[in-house]
């Protein structure tokens, strides 16, 4: 019975919906419109409600009972989200842009680890031989994230058994442990990158989310306490908390061009956010507007360049920023087609500043180089 109910509810909203855009538009052709804005929302949201509904179950059978998927062998290409000298989605720019793929000729090679895209909920570490998933990383993150080191950086992309969504919430240990499965594939791609790769090269470290937190482990210990730092142009740990002082010398950087430092910062809407998600979502906060790990408010006008979910070109400035309580606040994008999950901007952590990052990038190789 409720389940009728909340359909006919559902039903209802969106027939009020379709006869608003009906009542308020002039001309057949702004209907059209309207109606295409108002389906993509609604696929949009969809999918964001499917993934925030797999973090709220788990599987049936604890960590310890269930058979992990097969370990990577990173010594094969399958391994590998992207290669330099193979064809990915990392080699992509945005259409229209003018922006080159320059990894051929690039001095620093980046170590990048993509998100959480996992949604299932009978597993607790997802298969790299998944097809679909990897598609969908390939198409989310690997395009419209790690492609933004394509201008100065060679990319360097494990796949791993990452940790399915619900493990950050779990409470029995169970997540956790699946956690540090998933960064053991991390470490070891790392280990094999730095013997097979790396050649004695400056490295960016990089991440989102799950893939964010796994590069903070990364950093504290390979480069925080050893001579390796040496080698460390910076490291983006975008959209995880990193809480100051968690590190005994790798510090936040403060300014475009510092290196040996590391960036960090969790977007949401301008207010912030209260109660648990706020302070999951609290930590060490570098606009980047501004590169500085301070208050003041940047005017949107310093916003270079966002890029959708479509990757289909750049907006230039889409929305200011300014870090506030831990966070990054911004004002509503003006453009469609970017939902908040109750106040959280979280998915659009790298889109929404991705030319900024893109810039900021080479500005801190070129730092680097210059003094080494």
């Amino acid at each position: 019975m409720y389940k009728k109910i909340n359909s006919w509810g559902k039903l209802t909203s969106d027939i009020i919906l379709y006869f608003s855009m009906v009542i308020s538009t002039s001309t057949i052709d702004e209907y059209i419109c309207k109606v295409k804005r108002f389906m993509k929302a609604r696929i949009i949201l969809s999918f964001t409600c499917i993934a925030l509904l797999a973090g709220c179950f788990k599987p049936w059978k604890g960590f310890d009972e269930h058979v992990a998927p097969q370990e990577p062998d990173y010594s094969k290409k399958e391994a590998w989200i992207a290669l330099p000298w193979m064809h990915s989605e990392a080699d992509t720019v945005p259409p229209g842009s003018g922006l080159k793929n320059e990894q051929a000729t690039a001095q620093v090679d980046v170590f990048f680890i993509y998100p959480t895209l996992d949604f299932r909920t009978d597993e607790w570490n997802a298969d790299i031989q998944n097809e679909s998933l990897n598609k969908r990383i390939e198409n989310t993150s690997i395009r419209g994230q790690a492609s933004v080191f394509n201008g100065s950086c060679r990319i360097f992309a494990p796949r791993y058994r990452q940790a399915i969504l619900s493990s950050f919430v779990d409470k029995n240990g169970d997540g956790q442990k699946a956690l540090n499965l998933a960064y053991s594939d991390v470490r070891k791609a790392f280990l094999y990158y730095m013997k097979n790769y790396n050649k004695g090269r400056p490295v960016i470290i990089a991440g989102h989310s799950q893939g964010g937190l796994h590069a903070y482990k990364l950093i504290k210990e390979f480069f925080d306490t050893t001579a390796l730092k040496q080698q460390l142009v910076a490291a983006y740990l975008i959209g995880t908390h990193v809480f100051k002082d968690s590190l005994k010398t790798l510090k936040p950087c403060d300014s475009a061009t510092q290196t040996g430092c590391y960036i960090s910062w969790n977007t949401v809407k301008w207010g912030g956010l209260s109660g648990r998600m706020g302070e999951y979502f609290k930590g060490v906060c570098i606009n980047p507007l501004s590169w500085k790990e301070d208050s003041n408010y940047v005017d949107a006008v310093y916003n270079t360049g966002s890029v959708n979910y479509k990757f289909n070109g750049v907006t230039e400035h889409e929305m200011g920023a300014a870090c506030r309580n831990g966070a990054l606040w911004i004002n509503s994008p003006k453009s469609s087609g970017y939902f908040p999950l109750f106040g959280s901007y979280h998915i659009y952590d790298y889109s929404f500043f991705y030319m900024n990052i893109r810039t900021n990038v080479a500005d801190r190789v070129k730092a680097y180089i210059a003094n080494h």
